[in-house]
């Protein structure tokens, strides 16, 4: 069955709740949390896939030249980067904790009927752990302190 809708709807999508009063024009997913918790999970995996990608070369460059890499690493020095580091610790976190509810949806037999608790409670321990965070690693770059 196609996930676009059609003029004309079969008969078992009709008996479906997806295809009734939620079905419109396009696909049938239209912004429930749980379409855009899977969104973020694949776009946070891929940013970590080339950070650590990224990681990896410029850390061979301290075996080919480690005057190149004093200077690149003297380049993540700056307040852009930070703000890139925040970036970086928010997708890793988010990515984390929604692997775990992934994993409690899969293996926990309860599991699917609390995926959309579990989601909300993955998003209030993001925002509290993100804050402080975020706001800790921030006030470092433009006020100084341990490095």
């Amino acid at each position: 069955m196609s996930t676009t809708a059609t003029p004309a709807a079969e008969p078992a999508a009709e008996a479906s709740d997806r295809a009734g009063a939620s079905r419109r024009k396009g696909t049938f997913y239209r912004g429930d949390p749980g379409m855009w918790s899977w969104v973020l999970h694949r776009i946070t995996g891929v940013l970590t896939f080339f950070f650590l990608f990224v990681h990896v070369l410029d850390t061979a460059l301290v075996r080919v030249s480690p005057q190149t890499y004093d200077s690149v690493i003297e380049t993540y020095k700056t307040p852009i980067v930070n703000l890139m580091e925040v970036g970086l610790v928010a997708a890793v976190l988010y990515h984390a904790l929604n692997g775990i509810r992934v994993m409690l949806v899969d293996f926990w037999s309860k599991g699917p009927k609390y995926q959309k608790h579990m989601l909300w409670a993955i998003i209030v321990i993001w925002v509290v752990v993100m804050i402080p965070g975020a706001l800790a690693m921030v006030w470092r770059t433009f006020f100084g302190g341990a490095s």
